[in-house]
C-alpha cells in the first residue's frame, strides 16, 4: 500500500470552536481511511499546528500505522536530548536543507519544503487572522499549495 503524505499549516492564532475540533477530525480520519495518508508533517509556531497534532495523536491509537513528523524550521543540528523529547510526539523529525540560510524567511522556506513533499495540505487561513503590518506566511504558503496544485482542505 502506497502512502500519502499531508502537512498541516495555518495562523499562529485560531477561533477553536468544538465544530472546528470535530470537523478536523472528521477530515484527517477521511485522509488515513480513504486517501491512505500515512504520513502527516508538521511545523510549529500555531496553535492550528499543535490542534492537528492532537488530532492526529488521538487517531494514532486507531490507526497505529501513521506517522508524526516534525519539520524544523530552527536548529539544524539538535542535541540528543531534544531528539529525544521531540521524539515522545513524533515518530521523527529533520532540518530541511532548504532552510539553512533563508533567515526571516525560515518559517515560508520550510512550509513550501513541507507542501512540495506533500500529497494533501490542511490549512487553517481566516483573512480576519492575517496581520495586518506584513504579508501572512500561510496566505503565502497556500498560494503556493495551490500553485503546485496540492489537494488543500481550508478551514475554518
Amino acid at each position: 500500500m502506497l502512502k500519502s503524505t499531508c502537512c498541516f499549516f495555518g495562523h499562529r492564532s485560531i477561533h477553536e470552536t468544538e465544530e472546528l475540533k470535530t470537523r478536523l477530525a472528521e477530515t484527517v480520519e477521511k485522509l488515513i481511511a480513504e486517501e491512505k495518508v500515512g504520513v502527516f508533517l508538521f511545523g510549529s509556531k500555531s496553535r492550528f499546528d499543535r490542534l492537528c497534532h492532537e488530532v492526529v495523536t488521538r487517531l494514532k491509537e486507531k490507526y497505529p500505522h501513521v506517522k508524526r513528523i516534525y519539520v524544523r524550521a530552527e536548529f539544524p543540528v539538535i542535541s540528543e536530548d531534544y531528539r529525544s523529547y521531540l521524539l515522545k510526539s513524533y515518530e521523527d523529525t529533520y532540518y530541511p536543507e532548504t532552510v539553512k540560510g533563508a533567515g526571516k524567511a525560515a518559517y515560508v522556506v520550510r512550509n513550501r519544503e513541507m507542501i512540495d513533499h506533500s500529497d494533501f495540505c490542511v490549512v487553517y487561513y481566516a483573512p480576519s487572522l492575517a496581520p495586518k503590518d506584513r504579508k501572512s506566511g500561510t496566505e503565502i504558503a497556500l498560494h503556493y499549495a495551490l500553485k503546485r496544485n496540492k489537494t488543500v482542505c481550508i478551514f475554518p
